[in-house]
């Protein structure tokens, strides 16, 4: 089976070209190719597959081509991944199978069709609305923080941290406490601190992510969508740009003039090869 390793500011994903829907994936083989020590290592796999050949993304055909067929590294289904979205179509460009129009390339995934724009050295995906809809808690050991919920076409919670705890301090090694009443499939969970001013962007910031079926991860780029919203929404601003640094480097948050929402940063493609798949299992 061939494969590519690509990663987004350290979130890393093992791409799997299938244009016609023929693999059999399989919870146990994302989980076993996902494996660090006995597979490829991945915070996910991504299928690369013509949206008319996959049940799910069929109705998408007429609008975008490919469909991103994303499973987090426990097996599990995830709606969309900002880091992935923007792996996935520089995958596309490198191996010729799709080329932007004026406006940029669609892809399909299962939070719907979303736009893509090539810069020098960055992709931006214009990414689904963030909504902020409610207050709730993460619970980390001793530590309650509280938090927003945003609905990025995927669950997430937003904690700001306050009283002197410390970003670098928390202990991410097991998932967050969280309330099943507003989150009933589970949550991304993002601690966010304040960061020095920068030239360019409004507000700037930190974040850990613990993602929902892959623990904590480099980078989240749905989870930098929810916590630049939640920035420009704590300062007052209705548009703006949020620089958000995350363990694996940094990406822009920006909702423009007509209200759309952007995620900007790199895509970097590393490997290509041959995986056995009886082997990782």
């Amino acid at each position: 089976m061939r494969f590519t390793k690509g990663h987004g500011t350290g979130n890393d994903f093992v791409l799997l070209p299938d244009a016609d829907g023929e693999l059999e994936l399989t919870p146990e083989l994302v989980a076993a190719l996902c494996d660090r020590r006995r597979g490829l290592g991945g915070d996910g796999v991504i299928r690369v597959v013509r949206s008319a050949k996959h049940p799910e993304a069929a109705g998408y055909a007429g609008e975008a081509e490919w469909f991103m067929d994303y499973h987090n590294s426990d097996g599990s289904i995830a709606e969309m991944c900002g880091n992935g979205l923007r792996v996935f179509v520089r995958f596309l460009l490198a191996k010729g199978l799709a080329t932007p129009g004026p406006s940029g390339l669609p892809v399909a995934t299962r939070a719907g069709v979303l736009l893509t724009v090539v810069g020098d050295g960055t992709i931006s995906a214009r990414m689904t609305t963030p909504r902020v809809y409610a207050g709730s808690t993460a619970t980390l050991g001793h530590l309650t923080v509280p938090g927003l919920a945003v609905d990025c076409g995927n669950p997430h919670l937003v904690c700001g941290l306050h009283d002197g705890v410390e970003l670098s301090a928390l202990d991410l090694t097991r998932a967050p406490l969280h309330d099943p009443r507003v989150f009933p499939a589970g949550v991304n969970v993002e601690f966010v601190e304040p960061a020095e001013p920068i030239d360019g962007v409004d507000r700037h910031v930190r974040m850990r992510v613990h993602e929902r079926g892959s623990g904590e991860t480099q980078s989240c780029g749905t989870g930098a969508l929810a916590v630049g919203a939640v920035a420009l929404r704590e300062a007052g601003l209705a548009t703006g740009s949020v620089a958000v640094d995350v363990l694996g480097g940094r990406v822009v948050v920006t909702c423009d003039a007509d209200g759309a929402w952007w995620l900007e940063g790199p895509a970097v493609l590393v490997a290509d090869g041959d995986v056995d798949p009886g082997a990782v299992l």
